[in-house]
């Protein structure tokens, strides 16, 4: 589910409690986590609401400032939900892509999926070639990075989420960087 970013600090600061959405069926579940840049998100309940029945209360609790700001900003197709949210705790990822030192074990566990990932791949290996692209091209838009492998930018990015998953690179503002573990992995 996308969140704005001034949603995303305002939820991390306690301030929006809920927010909404239309959709013909729930696209997230009581219980389900979703990681952001403020941390992971729990989402503690969906419920399909009345628009009719929402209150200044449920404006206030999406961060909106009175209920015609809510009533504007859900006009559209499909059910309303209410989706009530907190943060669940950091994102793990942050924690593993600042370690800048790796034993033997984590760098064979690494190896190993990074072999699997180059295995799966209809294209052939990538995830070598990937990372030595972004370590020599920080910050640059992830289109330039693309084009420079022959490479649609779609699937190119799918593939940085992978690596961004073993905590190997990090999202910046323009483009990607090497984490600090992807530094380490990569020096040997």
């Amino acid at each position: 589910m996308l969140i704005r970013r001034i949603t995303l600090d305002a939820i991390a600061a306690g301030t929006v409690t809920a927010v909404f959405r239309r959709w013909d069926r729930p696209r997230v579940r009581p219980g389900g986590t979703q990681r952001t840049p403020v941390g992971v998100l729990e989402f503690t309940a969906v419920e399909p609401v009345d628009p009719t029945a929402l209150t200044e209360r449920d404006a206030h609790a999406a961060g909106f400032a009175d209920l015609p700001a809510l009533l504007a900003a859900q006009s559209g197709h499909g059910q309303l939900f209410r989706i009530r949210l907190r943060v669940a705790g950091p994102d793990p990822r942050v924690e593993l892509r600042s370690r800048a030192r790796l034993n033997a074990d984590e760098r064979a566990e690494l190896t190993r999926r990074l072999d699997r990932l180059d295995r799966a791949s209809r294209t052939g290996p990538w995830t070598a070639t990937v990372l030595d692209l972004i370590a020599g091209n920080p910050g640059t838009r992830a289109p330039d990075l693309a084009a420079r492998l022959g490479r649609e930018t779609l699937p190119f990015k799918r593939d940085v989420r992978k690596l961004k998953e073993l905590g190997l690179t990090e999202s910046l503002q323009v483009g990607y960087r090497l984490s600090p573990r992807g530094e380490a992995y990569l020096r040997g």
